[in-house]
């Protein structure tokens, strides 16, 4: 009987809700700059694989503002919640500022300048913290939207919230570190529309990846809406050369490929996660991961498809499958 109750709640375990939505319409985005770094965080101390929510670009602006004023601020994650909670860490850029400053965007036409001109409510760094974000990528082309002022204000906010950033200035400055189920990880990011050079980052890696901590690169790269990897490919090998464990993109706003690159695995788009772009399928589908890395720097991913929807939500969507 015991062994039937054990293989019943193995089988629930690995069983994850799935969830079948739609899509929809309208247009978006540009961006700009870099980071700073935050003390070791300690987030467990056991020695299992540490599992890590890792997710695209999420925007706090326009649409996503204006639902979250009538349905509460935590409805666009409110289908994700648990995914995200069933991780040891979470992980994905912040598309954007967050400051005091009234929203540009809310209510500007579509392709106009400021509808590309960002800020986030100053509550936003609490709700990805409530949401189990560990930290962010801020090496972004619309973090300084409000120039270094709003840089510098995302900066105290997350703090205050006790959310980590990375990404892209100089140094170590663009490198958060954290102890994940007793892992030590070290989050860098790579900003190609402002941030240190490819080769600067190569040389953090290879730095964090002696010291013994397992490197995630997180990337801000490559062309909006269509397949860059290609040419993106180089950079990603000279990570995967320096030492980096796992490469997570983010910028193009559609989901691109995956492949290891010997034991480095690389996802070269991951979409929009928390966004507000629905004119076409590729857009409004991004891909969320549930990374499994181990002491030995390997990891693996679960993926699980999103979707985004008019009022605001992200949402799983059916299939899932696993590289």
């Amino acid at each position: 009987m015991k062994k039937v109750a054990v293989a019943a709640l193995m089988l629930l375990a690995s069983v994850g809700a799935l969830f079948l939505f739609v899509s929809p319409k309208e247009q978006d985005i540009t961006l700009a700059i870099d980071q700073i770094t935050k003390p070791l965080a300690v987030f467990s101390a056991t020695t299992t694989n540490a599992r890590i929510f890792a997710a695209g670009d999420m925007l706090f602006d326009r649409n996503i503002r204006v639902m979250s004023e009538i349905y509460g601020e935590e409805y666009p994650f409110s289908c994700m919640g648990e995914l995200i909670k069933s991780a040891d860490f979470a992980v994905a850029n912040l598309e954007g500022p967050i400051t005091t400053h009234a929203s540009k965007s809310v209510g500007s036409v579509p392709g106009s300048y400021d509808n590309y001109f960002f800020t986030f409510p100053t509550t936003t760094a609490s709700l990805l913290a409530r949401q189990g974000f560990g930290a962010v990528d801020i090496g972004n082309n619309h973090i300084t939207n409000f120039g270094v002022e709003g840089l510098w204000s995302t900066h105290s906010y997350l703090r205050e919230a006790g959310v980590g950033y990375f990404g892209g200035i100089d140094g170590d400055e663009g490198i958060y570190q954290a102890d994940i189920q007793g892992i030590s990880v070290s989050f860098i990011g790579y900003n190609e529309f402002g941030g240190s050079s490819p080769r600067d980052v190569a040389n953090l890696i290879r730095k964090e990846k002696d010291e013994g901590r397992v490197v995630i690169v997180y990337t801000h790269w490559g062309d909006e809406y269509i397949d860059s990897s290609p040419r993106l490919r180089p950079i990603a090998e000279l990570f995967a050369e320096s030492g980096a464990s796992a490469v997570i993109g983010s910028h193009p706003h559609v989901v691109l490929g995956s492949e290891y690159i010997g034991n480095t695995l690389v996802y070269y788009s991951l979409g929009n996660f928390i966004f507000d772009q629905y004119f076409s399928d590729d857009v409004s589908h991004g891909l969320a991961l549930i990374l499994s890395v181990g002491k030995d720097g390997r990891v693996t991913a679960e993926e699980h498809p999103t979707t985004i929807y008019r009022d605001g939500r992200t949402c799983p969507t059916v299939q899932e499958s696993h590289i």
